[in-house]
């Protein structure tokens, strides 16, 4: 092995947070690769495979990772195209085509074409961090293939590397090379029959190789035969596809019914009536958005039902395309905001159903049949009998229009026990998709799921041609092997799987939706592959490096793995995990952004805890995690801290020398409220919380925040006594001392807690703690119970004030940098309101943490990634905005970054409300 890698090209990688990370994909299966490459062009593909070959290593192609069959993991060398091979070489609008490489995202051609009026008809929900590579792999389909067909209907030639290093291009009436030709052409005249009767049936019969392509009538289409080859015949290098007409106008529909099985009889034949969607959900799905934060507010906007179809209708122009939707009955949805609302609840299905209402684990599996449109119905029915015997539950979802059924189950996948049950379902919901005429995959592929049962769907001689087939390509079997030709079992390699918890622990949060249990918290992530869009909040450290390892989900497979303890076998000490976790920036957005909320920050936190017990840590985290401290003794002779803080202190603290030394007040913000008299309070009491930042290091927010509070009516109080939530202590993973600091702080506020008043946070990442965090920590503290339904942000109690205003317009602009903990907490809902109300235009950072990120961006090693994170948005936005139009940032962090990194000096909400007081 050794020799292999010092042959591959220089990108290859074979550290274990890497081969960790690409453990899995989106399916249940894992395997541990012994490399992984991410080659930047075409020669390094070629030798890439061409080393592996010679050393007799197989050899898997990935793109995304976002396959629900296990075809994109492998144990020899795995070949990643996302993170390089990923351009739009070229689009042409008058031949409505594109030729792109087999790492580009697919989002990223829909809104290159979008603005020729074009589209690539196939687009799964994955379609944000989802590969044409993939989809070609696997012959991807999505909601509008019933307007517009599956990816092999949209191939018009593939460039295709075999594993013997010669390179062809398939189209239809060729594959590229003569000898191919000739096998491929007595290979289909010996089995015209067969392709004829049993292939190509149904536009969703995805199982086992497309060989009706190869038919005369059908042109002998060999790139379209390619299509959902899984990457066992050749490595795609590159691909021309087709772009359909984007409809001038279109609408949604939404009709609610009864039960799943009369959404299921409706939408073959609503989606005969030409829409370009028909896709159905039922309840179950529903019931599990509802137990996810601000689910309820989506699943509200659904019409009354037990079950769903999605109809998107398109005209000429919107007032053609509304009397069309009319004709179908339901909600009409024009409202641009609604609509995309509604269509996030259907393209988050996959993570949505992965976490049932009652907080059960379902898994993928049987998740991607598809039957002739006209049988779903019955299918449906049978299907839910079947588990209804067998004593499982699972959420239903999918292409009603099409036949195909997204399913998900509560299989217990951690005993032999559970795995045998599992085996006897799939092989019983086999036959019964035989029996009417189905096919085990949709749209996703067989994979490792589901290869091992084409027997059961297609006749020996089929089987032959199969086999047949790849051997014209890859004869020595180099290329995914275990997949549709001498399949592995079904139930081989299975993730999480009976080992897959050797490393016993207690952790120290109570993680409480996940029964305690580390294991069971960091199974959460099903590899749905949300943390690896290139926009949004989630996740930051990914969008900056491309890196697998730094999205969440391959965070998570490390993770795993640690806890599985093979491989990665020195457990909390291991320094591949310590590695993998480095770049998280604690951020948060995972707990909401993820669709199973995954919560990587407290993960971080118990795993630092454990690593670094009984040792000593690095100095960051002691002139860090201690900073409250540190800022407390510095508030003694502020004038003296801030003269000698510097770079030598900086380098002295082990932080990045090329950060600027923080200030510390010159004036607390309780020195400040002790020289001033309390205001009558005819509203009530509430308490500021001074948190560290606010009452050290930048009262002015503080003042502020008190002079607008007292304005509308409030007397403000500060705890009896100093008070830290113990925030820098958690996100550095001294999570005793964070729970002692915490503690004590409660006991401060308890008396006032029971009279009444609502504590008001300022720092958004503080407030976090007291509302979430705390009760997690200190779990059944009465106090922390309490706690967290009495805190409010600033913004919420303006925006709940009743009565006369104390403000006045401001009528101007301001650039917004949500903390990355509003977003996950709260939200930002109020503050914009209130906002809206001073006549502020807004203009909100859509990317996320800024970067700094508390103690992230002062650690060493941090300080690239920082900086990329904030140039992603909020550096070039506030750089660019007049000098009139106010930067606001409520946390102290976001605005140390706008301050460090731009001429920009960013006002807290306060600040502005401040402002906006009458005088």
């Amino acid at each position: 092995m050794r020799q292999l890698t010092s042959e591959l090209p220089y990108a290859a990688r074979v550290d274990d947070s890497t081969r960790a990370a690409y453990t899995s994909d989106a399916s249940i299966y894992r395997a541990v690769p012994a490399a992984v490459v991410e080659p930047r062009n075409r020669d390094e593909v070629v030798r890439a495979v061409r080393v592996a070959v010679e050393h007799g290593v197989p050899v898997t192609c990935r793109g995304g990772g976002t396959s629900i069959a296990g075809n994109s993991i492998g144990n020899g060398l795995v070949i990643d195209f996302s993170r390089h091979l990923n351009r739009l070489r070229s689009l042409a609008p008058d031949a409505r085509t594109a030729v792109v490489e087999p790492g580009l995202v697919l989002g990223k051609l829909l809104s290159a074409s979008a603005r020729h009026g074009l589209t690539f008809g196939p687009d799964p929900s994955t379609l944000s961090r989802c590969t044409l590579g993939g989809m070609i792999g696997n012959n991807a389909c999505g909601p509008h293939s019933v307007a517009w067909g599956t990816t092999a209907d949209n191939v018009v030639d593939l460039d295709v590397l075999l594993a013997d290093g010669r390179t062809v291009t398939a189209r239809a009436g060729s594959s590229g090379d003569a000898a191919i030709d000739e096998r491929l052409r007595a290979l289909t005249a010996d089995h015209l029959a067969e392709f004829r009767t049993e292939l190509g049936r149904f536009s969703r019969q995805v199982s086992g190789y497309g060989l009706a392509s190869l038919l005369p009538e059908n042109g002998f289409d060999v790139a379209r035969a390619l299509v959902g080859s899984e990457g066992t015949c050749g490595v795609v290098l590159g691909a021309t596809v087709r772009l359909a007409q984007l409809p001038k106008a279109k609408v949604l529909v939404v009709q609610g019914f009864d039960d799943v099985y009369q959404a299921a009889s409706a939408a073959p034949a609503l989606a005969r009536t030409g829409v370009l969607t028909a896709e159905g959900m039922d309840a179950h799905l529903i019931a599990a958005l509802r137990s996810r934060p601000g689910g309820s507010a989506l699943a509200d906007l659904l019409p009354p039902g037990e079950a769903w179809v999605y109809c998107e209708v398109p005209g000429e122009t919107i007032d053609e395309a509304l009397a069309r939707a009319a004709e179908l009955g339901g909600k009409v949805v024009t409202d641009a905001t609604e609509t995309a609302a509604l269509w996030k609840i259907r393209r988050d299905g996959a993570g949505l159903a992965t976490r049932m209402a009652d907080g059960g684990e379902a898994w993928p599996g049987w998740e991607d049949s598809a039957v002739p449109p006209e049988r779903l119905a019955d299918y449906l029915r049978e299907l839910h009998g079947l588990m209804d015997a067998m004593g499982r539950k699972g959420i239903a979802y999918g292409h009603f229009g099409e036949g195909c059924l997204h399913l998900r189950v509560g299989w217990d996948l951690t005993t032999a026990r559970g795995i045998g049950e599992y085996r006897e379902f799939i092989e019983r919901a086999a036959d019964l998709v035989a029996a009417h005429g189905g096919s085990f995959s949709g749209e996703h592929g067989d994979g490792r799921a589901r290869s091992e049962l084409l027997p059961r769907m297609y006749s020996q001689r089929v089987i032959d041609s199969f086999a047949a087939f790849k051997g014209a390509f890859d004869p020595t079997g180099a290329l995914n092997p275990g997949l549709l030709v001498d399949p592995k079992p079904l139930d081989a390699d299975i993730r999480p799987g009976p080992g897959h918890n050797r490393l016993e622990l207690t952790p120290v949060h109570a993680l409480s939706h996940d029964g305690g249990s580390f294991a069971g918290a960091v199974r959460r992530c099903l590899g749905v592959g949300s943390c690896r869009q290139s926009s949004g909040t989630m996740c930051p450290s990914f969008q900056v490096t491309g890196d697998e390892v730094h999205s969440t989900r391959g965070r998570s497979r490390v993770l795993s793995e640690m806890l599985r303890g093979e491989f990665i076998a020195d457990g909390w000490r291991s320094e591949a995990v310590r590695d993998a976790l480095d770049l998280c920036l604690s951020c948060k957005a995972c707990k909401t952004a993820c669709p199973v909320n995954v919560d990587m920050a407290t993960y971080k936190a118990e795993f630092l805890h454990n690593h670094y017990k009984g040792r000593l840590r690095p100095r960051a985290h002691y002139a860090l995690g201690w900073l409250p401290l540190w800022a407390r003794l510095a508030s003694v002779a502020p004038g003296l801290a801030n003269a000698i803080g510097g770079k030598a202190v900086l380098r002295l603290a082990g932080l990045e020398p090329r950060r600027k030394m923080i200030r510390f007040a010159r004036k607390t913000l309780r020195g400040w409220m002790r020289g001033r008299p309390p205001a009558p309070g005819s509203a009530g009491t509430v308490v500021l919380w001074p948190d560290t930042f606010t009452n050290l290091l930048d009262p002015t927010a503080g003042r502020a925040a008190v002079e607008v509070l007292e304005a509308l009516g409030y007397r403000v109080e500060l705890p009896e006594g100093p008070v830290c939530c113990g925030l820098t202590w958690h996100s550095t993973g001294q999570l005793g001392v964070a729970r002692r600091v915490l503690r004590k702080s409660l006991r401060a506020l308890e008396s006032q807690l029971r009279a009444g008043s609502v504590v008001v946070g300022l720092e958004p990442s503080c407030t976090q703690v007291l509302r979430d965090d705390a009760s997690e920590l200190l779990p059944g503290d009465p106090t922390a119970e309490l706690l967290k339904t009495r805190v409010r942000t600033l913004g919420e109690i303006v925006a709940a004030h009743e009565g006369p205003s104390p403000f006045t317009r401001l009528d101007s602009d301001a650039v917004v940098q949500v903390h990355c903990h509003q977003e996950s907490g709260g939200g930002y809902g109020a503050e914009l309101s209130v906002l809206r109300e001073l006549g502020v235009d807004v203009d909100r950072i859509g990317a996320g943490c800024c970067g700094l990120a508390g103690n992230f961006g002062f650690e060493p090693g941090h300080w690239e990634v920082a900086q990329e994170c904030a140039e992603r948005e909020l550096y070039p936005k506030a750089r660019a905005a007049s000098a009139d139009t106010a930067i606001i940032a409520d946390g102290f962090s976001c605005r140390t970054q706008v301050a460090q990194g731009t001429p920009r000096r960013a006002e807290h909400l306060a600040q502005v409300l401040r402002r906006a007081l009458k005088p």
